[in-house]
């Protein structure tokens, strides 16, 4: 059996899975977040490890002898927080996560103290990264930042909970900034200009690689064996390739999520910072990965659900796809952006906008606009993709989103790509770190027939009609 621990921001996810890569069980333990100031959004830490256990013992409840065959462990987490520890690994403030935009100062001064980041990073200095986040503790808590001997990610912080180790992986590592992402390793330019350190630094490893081990109480405690192997793992969408099947060159998927993310492997580092592209390394040895990232997606239709009173998102879809079509000409035109936006625009302070709005405009319309909007922006992410030089063919999709067959269809004819939907798609991340876990204990196991993807429900293909009238808008 192998565990996968998946650290979201709503909730801990944990899958257990058996070595025919079945699932045996899933279970979610929710978390909340909290916004103390405008831009800012933290988290206790100490949260993540109380649902971790909640959720283990559960599974002990239920699985018991399957958990006492656990042989590996992979973790998968949200990325980019920051968790600042003492020399005796205690948090010294609440976590300050991915979408916490209050460093949009430090970015611009990080970018001017090192003017190579981008050559070194493959990255555009964004408030969401690790790096501008350590600035801002500097200069408006010193006193903290003075007693911060470690600094860890979300999933890493896990870890050291599970074994006592200071590790990340090299595709969690890439997205803080701190890392030379085509040489794999700490950058120290990088490091001085923040003031820190390889000391501060956890040690890297790959994704399917050991990082340690289970300490031994809780091996015990939770009805293990004695060496259960712990995987480096990897930042969430890179473990969702894992769990999807996008290993190799070319092959992507697109996440309709909270945020979205148009995510393609790479064989080779080709960076697009210019255009807001993300460049990181992959869970797997040698291998990167490319990222547009648009920070509202599926919270947009949640959104125009609440705001137009519709008894919820499967609802108001209905309502969409009953309407007459040739309304949508007219729609408002919407820009999605209620979080600010990454790619192409990096702007944390870019704002929504409802443009068109007429006494005519209906519920269908606002609701289609949305959709329609978000689909738009993630054509504005591929588009910085393939000005990378990324040809993609055909894509996954993933997340709540990809629920709705009128979306799905909808965004593959603005984007001109087939859409695969699989089945078991909403444990992607979860899977894919329990098939690190599964590698990380079994070195000899077939890296291709272990990241393959999940079986398919249907392919999207674009609707001709739908692309052209997409395109004039």
């Amino acid at each position: 059996m192998y565990l996968g621990i998946d650290l979201g921001t709503s909730e801990v996810k944990i899958l257990l899975l058996d070595e025919y890569q079945e699932v045996v069980a899933s279970i979610g333990e929710s978390l909340t977040l909290t916004r103390p100031h405008p831009h800012w959004s933290e988290q206790d830490p100490e949260h993540w490890w109380v649902a971790v256990e909640r959720g283990i013992s559960k599974l002990q409840h239920a699985h018991a002898t399957a958990l006492a065959s656990v042989k590996g462990i992979g973790l998968s987490g949200q990325m980019h927080g920051a968790i600042l520890l003492d020399k005796r690994d205690q948090v010294l403030r609440p976590a300050i996560l991915w979408n916490d935009v209050r460093s949009g100062a430090q970015c611009q001064q990080l970018e001017r103290l090192v003017p190579e980041s981008r050559q070194i990073t493959g990255n555009l200095a964004m408030p969401g990264l690790t790096a501008p986040k350590l600035l801002w503790v500097a200069q408006n808590e010193p006193d903290v930042f003075r007693r911060t001997e470690k600094i860890l990610l979300p999933k890493d912080y896990l870890r050291l909970k599970l074994s006592g180790e200071h590790v990340s992986d090299m595709s969690d590592a890439a997205g803080t900034l701190w890392l030379d992402v085509e040489k794999r390793a700490w950058s120290d330019v990088m490091l001085n200009a923040c003031g820190l350190s390889r000391e501060h630094m956890p040690r890297l490893v790959e994704g399917c690689a050991p990082s340690g081990v289970l300490r031994s109480d809780l091996a015990r405690a939770w009805g293990m064996g004695e060496r259960v192997v712990i995987a480096g793992g990897a930042g969430d969408n890179a473990a969702s390739a894992i769990g999807m099947g996008a290993v190799a060159n070319g092959q992507a998927f697109i996440s309709l999520g909270t945020s979205g993310v148009f995510f393609v492997a790479n064989d080779r580092y080709r960076p697009n910072p210019e255009q807001g592209v993300h460049t990181f390394c992959h869970a797997l040895p040698g291998k990167w990965h490319q990222m547009a990232v648009i920070l509202s997606a599926a919270s947009c239709l949640r959104w125009v659900t609440q705001v137009t009173n519709s008894i919820d998102e499967a609802a108001l879809l209905q309502e969409i796809e009953s309407a007459d079509q040739r309304e949508f000409d007219h729609a408002p035109i919407f820009l999605p952006y209620l979080s600010g936006e990454r790619t192409p625009h990096n702007d944390p302070n870019a704002q929504g906008v409802w443009f068109g709005l007429s006494h005519n405009t209906t519920r269908a319309a606002l609701g289609y606009s949305v959709i329609e909007g978000v689909s738009f922006a993630l054509l504005e992410g591929y588009r910085a993709l393939q000005h990378a030089g990324t040809h993609v063919d055909i894509a996954s999709l993933v997340g709540g989103g990809s629920k709705s067959r009128y979306w799905s269809r909808l965004l593959a004819s603005v984007l001109g790509l087939a859409l695969i939907r699989h089945s078991g798609s909403d444990l992607g991340a979860a899977l894919g770190a329990a098939r690190l876990g599964l590698l990380a204990s079994n070195p000899d196991a077939d890296v291709g027939a272990i990241c393959a993807p999940p079986p398919t429900i249907d392919v999207i293909e674009p609707n001709a009609n739908l692309s052209d009238a997409t395109q004039r808008r």
